[in-house]
C-alpha cells in the first residue's frame, strides 16, 4: 500500500547568509517554519500563513519566490511515506520571534544540517548550492 504524500510549504527567510529555522515544543530538531497547505489554499498562502502563525512575521504571499521543492521521506513517519516542500523565498522587516508550538528561532548554516530532518537537511544543502547560505 502507497502512503499519500505530506504536501507542506515553507518560507526561507535568509539573513547575512543564514536561515531562519525553529525548534518545536522544546525539541532539538531544526525545521522551517510552514506546515500543510490547508483546502483551497495556495502554497505561498500556506507559507505566509504559516510564517505569522509560528515564527510572527509577516510576508505578502503575492511577493514570495518559489525556490524549489524537496520531496523525501517524511522524518518521524513510517518508512515510505514521503515530504513534498515547496520553498518560498521571503523578505520581510520583522522581527521574527517564537509563537505558538515553536519554542524557540534560529539563525542556521549548513553546519547545523545534522540537526535537521531529512527535507530540512536537503533545503540547507540546496541552498549552499545557491550560494544563498554559508
Amino acid at each position: 500500500m502507497t502512503l499519500p504524500t505530506i504536501r507542506v510549504a515553507a518560507l526561507a527567510l535568509i539573513r547575512e547568509r543564514r536561515l531562519l529555522m525553529v525548534t518545536a515544543r522544546a525539541r532539538d530538531v531544526l525545521y522551517l517554519p510552514g506546515g500543510k497547505i490547508d483546502p483551497g489554499e495556495t502554497a505561498a498562502e500556506a507559507a505566509a500563513r504559516e510564517a505569522v502563525e509560528e515564527v510572527s512575521v509577516t510576508v505578502d504571499p503575492a511577493a514570495l519566490e518559489p525556490l524549489f521543492t524537496v520531496t523525501v521521506q517524511a522524518h518521524g513517519e513510517p518508512v515510505g511515506r514521503l515530504v513534498e516542500m515547496q520553498l518560498f523565498a521571503g523578505t520581510t522587516p520583522d522581527d521574527p520571534r517564537p509563537w505558538a508550538e515553536v519554542s524557540a528561532v534560529h539563525w542556521v548554516t549548513t553546519a547545523d544540517s545534522d540537526r535537521c530532518p531529512p527535507a530540512g537537511a536537503e533545503t540547507l544543502a540546496r541552498l549552499a548550492a545557491l550560494d544563498l547560505i554559508d
